[in-house]
């Protein structure tokens, strides 16, 4: 009897404490599924953002469906010589050249450059023709071969269509493609595979990497910003689930597009 009475004491007083203890219990496990989602699509948005400020202006462009956001990214640039010193040397680009030109000389700090890179001139985008790096020919880009002291060598002469009025150059590494899948609950980013005309949905070749998990919606707006003619703004939102924890996180990030 008195063996019985103290486990029905017992689990009376292990009931009320389980009632105590069950929503501070709760709350913690909520809080860590909300910190952990939070820290998930933070990260994301801040990379993507980190990325677009990299783009090469008037590269980026939305698919139709919003899903994919893709834009060339470039590792630096610089100022090419458009004409001769005063004692008439340097190595001018020239673009009057019926072959085409294959070195020039870089005015001011020589960025970091490689065989693996491109030079891209006066890129305008999508519609001007020999002034859209995503063109498979006639094109604004060109390989580089080497570099040395102040002088950029190229792969073979090329024929750049239009010259910069500011003398720019942009040095790019590789295309850049961020793919939003609810269905399969992530976002994944898409780099160095080969620069297409068309926008693929997904790229081919490469490397891919998930950048976000538990994404439950997500998608891409771009606005050219045509009037102002200075900076694109691409508009990101990004909804994580987790269980009963829901999270939105909306950013923008605004893309020089001085070419």
């Amino acid at each position: 009897v008195e063996a019985t009475m103290t486990i029905a004491v017992a689990g009376i007083v292990f009931a009320a404490v389980a009632l105590f203890l069950q929503r501070p219990v709760q709350g913690y496990l909520e809080t860590t599924r909300r910190a952990e989602i939070s820290d998930i699509a933070d990260t994301a948005l801040r990379r993507m953002q980190r990325d677009l400020r990299l783009a090469l202006p008037n590269s980026v462009r939305v698919d139709a469906t919003g899903r994919y956001l893709e834009f060339l990214i470039t590792s630096g640039g610089g100022r090419y010589r458009g004409v001769a010193d005063q004692a008439g040397a340097g190595n001018v680009l020239d673009f009057a050249a019926p072959a085409g030109d294959a070195s020039f000389d870089v005015i001011g700090a020589m960025p970091s450059v490689s065989s693996s890179q491109q030079i891209v001139i006066f890129n305008l985008g999508t519609g001007f023709d020999g002034a859209d790096a995503y063109q498979a020919t006639g094109n604004n880009r060109a390989a580089i071969a080497t570099s040395s002291g102040s002088t950029i060598t190229l792969s073979a002469a090329k024929v750049f269509p239009y010259a910069s009025p500011g003398q720019r150059f942009h040095v790019i590494d590789h295309a850049v493609t961020y793919e939003c899948d609810p269905t399969s609950r992530v976002v994944r980013r898409y780099w160095n595979y080969g620069i297409n005309a068309s926008q693929s949905t997904p790229p081919t070749g490469g490397s891919n990497a998930v950048l976000a998990t538990q994404v439950s919606d997500c998608g891409f707006t771009y606005n050219p910003n045509e009037l102002l003619q200075r900076y694109g703004t691409v508009a990101i939102r990004i909804a994580l689930a987790n269980g009963d924890e829901i999270l939105t996180l909306q950013g923008q990030a605004h893309v020089p597009n001085i070419p």
